[in-house]
């Protein structure tokens, strides 16, 4: 009789180290905790690197910064209670913007679930800190048993990579990772091809663009790589098809392209607006038209998609079928691949109108409109004031900058700014947290962002209150060696929320930073970087910034430039239906208007 030998066991937590290697995951982000640790041992004696944080939020920006410039999964350890709370803006951001982000939070001892042991989410529900992230994660998984976590994270990791992509939690309590379980493997499943388009679908669209008398392409973030944007540039050419973005689909197609029309919305570009406004016939893709690209969806502004006469028609294609139709009626709505549709769009055009359409009057007029937003830009740039105006910092680093950098920005003018006026190169890369709008991304992220891509400059553009909330992102850098640069636009104060204060109320309180005597305040960010370990530039002339950035760009460490901006909005060709709140103009009240308290001093243009 042969008795079979016992199968070899592990811990759990080895169990799923070796399930992250297999993955093909090199890195993972986090902090440590007393519930975690034995997940840390086992990551240890691998060859997966640990990069640890000194804040959970930065842990999951830098995490989140990785897997966009990767195209990998991110990976984030967490601890129980108040660690896995800190991150939930990091991992909501980067749930938001579709990226793929696996969190792995360790939690109480099983056996005390209920009991409130050390740091238990415990009020309402025993032990259920699972339901935090569930409002914007893909799926929460609690492990009760260490016997299926590694199904759990094949789920997990199959789920933020699939479809639309995004974040997922995967909760262990800790005591589950010491637990001994068989040695076995959990391959992901064989990806399936993306969902394309029909070929009947894909001719019926066809059909619909070449009768178009406007037509437009609006372009979201959901369309990456070289075969979308080339099917993208086929399709628009053969046609002479303006090309508008969504703030997450700069960079898709070169801001030089004939067509490109640019970003509209209320930070977009008033002959984008007219343009978008006017077309009779719009193809959307992978893009969930958000109230600032649509001017708060008013049809007076941007798009005027109603469905009823004299107003434009939209065809809608998505990954995700709950974005189709969620704000604008639509004509054609397709669940499908961006890349396979388009691609499947110019082939049936092809077909369907063998010879190119030519609108050389709209190129005409786009080329003009282009050519003067970013020549004034420059000229506006030109400006040796100091502090510097905002635009001056854009033009020394469009200057200064190789074309393959990646700039990886917060909120407040290095978004928006960059988003309507910046000419990024083809092989450049615009990295921005889009659907949460998340002050403090922009550090961290450039870290992530660093590691994924060692050899490129790497700039995190930032306000002064994003670097401030994320300084943690200086000693990340330093600890891995990582040569990002931080340019600090320091105007010493939350500038956009000041400006809409300044502009509607006549006073920017609560917004500045001001010192015991009432002085503007900032820190200094380059000393800061200094006592980090990192290089520190103090910009005190106009022509400081761009020396030091090329001695920042040369020397390849960290580096913080503290550059002084004056405090000026951006301009705002569009429509955002909050400053009508501000004015007491609300929906169902006849149009009503407060009267506003002015100030002798208020200043419509910022604070």
């Amino acid at each position: 009789m042969t008795v079979e030998a016992p199968a070899a066991t592990v811990s759990a937590a080895e169990s799923l180290v070796r399930l992250l290697e297999d993955y093909g995951v090199e890195y993972v982000f986090g902090t440590c905790g007393h519930t975690n640790i034995a997940l840390l041992d086992a990551l240890g004696r691998s060859p997966v690197t640990f990069v640890i944080a000194r804040h959970e939020q930065a842990a999951a920006h830098a995490a989140d910064g990785y897997a966009r410039a990767s195209g990998r999964p991110g990976v984030l350890l967490l601890h129980v209670g108040p660690g896995m709370m800190n991150a939930v803006t990091g991992v909501a951001t980067a749930a938001m913007d579709s990226v793929p982000l696996i969190a792995i939070s360790g939690d109480v001892p099983s056996y005390y679930r209920g009991r409130h042991p050390h740091q238990e989410v415990n009020l309402h529900a025993d032990a259920d800190q699972t339901a935090i992230y569930r409002p914007f994660v893909k799926r929460a998984w609690h492990v009760h048993r260490a016997e299926d976590l590694a199904r759990f994270t094949e789920r997990a990791f199959w789920t933020a990579t699939s479809g639309r992509p995004g974040a997922v939690l995967l909760n262990v309590p800790m005591d589950l990772f010491s637990r001994e379980v068989a040695a076995a493997a959990r391959p992901l499943p064989e990806r399936p091809a993306a969902p394309g388009l029909p070929a009947p679908v894909a001719r019926r669209i066809a059909a619909r663009l070449a009768g178009a008398e406007r037509p437009l392409i609006y372009l979201g973030g959901g369309l990456r790589g070289a075969a979308g944007r080339d099917a993208l540039l086929s399709l628009a050419g053969h046609l002479d098809i303006p090309i508008a973005h969504s703030l997450m689909g700069k960079g898709a197609v070169p801001d030089d392209h004939p067509l490109l029309l640019g970003m509209p919305g209320f930070w977009g570009l008033e002959t984008t607006n007219d343009y978008a406004r006017e077309a009779d016939v719009v193809l959307a893709l992978a893009t969930r038209f958000a109230e600032t690209d649509a001017s708060s969806w008013e049809p007076a502004y941007t798009w005027n998609l109603g469905g009823g006469p004299g107003t434009g028609r939209l065809i809608q294609v998505d990954i995700d079928a709950a974005e189709i139709g969620r704000n604008y009626p639509v004509e054609i709505g397709a669940v499908a691949d961006a890349t396979l549709a388009v691609q499947a769009i110019d082939e049936a055009v092809r077909e369907l109108r063998p010879d190119p359409v030519s609108r050389s009057a709209l190129r005409e007029r786009i080329g003009h409109a282009r050519s003067a937003l970013f020549a004034g830009s420059r000229e506006r740039g030109r400006s040796d004031d100091f502090p510097l105006r905002p635009e001056r910092i854009l033009a020394d680093l469009r200057d200064a900058l190789p074309d393959d950098a990646v700039l990886v920005t917060d909120v407040g003018w290095n978004k928006n700014g960059v988003a309507q006026c910046y000419e990024l190169p083809a092989q450049g890369r615009f990295i921005t947290p889009g659907g949460a709008s998340t002050m403090g991304f922009g550090p961290a992220a450039a870290v992530g962002v660093q590691i994924a891509r060692p050899d490129r400059v790497v700039v995190a553009l930032v306000g002064d209150g994003g670097m401030s909330a994320q300084l943690p992102a200086v000693p990340m850098a330093v600890e891995q060696g990582l040569p990002v640069v931080f340019v600090v636009m320091n105007n010493r104060a939350h500038g956009t929320i000041a400006d809409l204060q300044a502009a509607n109320f006549g006073a920017s309180y609560g917004c500045e930073f001001r010192d015991p005597g009432g002085e503007p305040y900032s820190p200094d960010f380059a000393a800061l970087a200094r006592a980090c370990g990192a290089d520190g530039y103090e910009i005190s002339t106009p022509g400081d910034l761009a020396s030091a950035l090329r001695s920042a760009i040369t020397r390849r460490r960290p580096a913080v430039l503290d550059v002084p901006m004056v405090n000026e909005p951006v301009p705002t060709p569009g429509h955002w239906n909050i400053t009508d709140i501000y004015q007491g103009v609300l929906p169902g009240d006849g149009g009503h208007r407060r009267e506003v308290a002015q100030s002798a001093d208020r200043n419509p243009n910022g604070g």
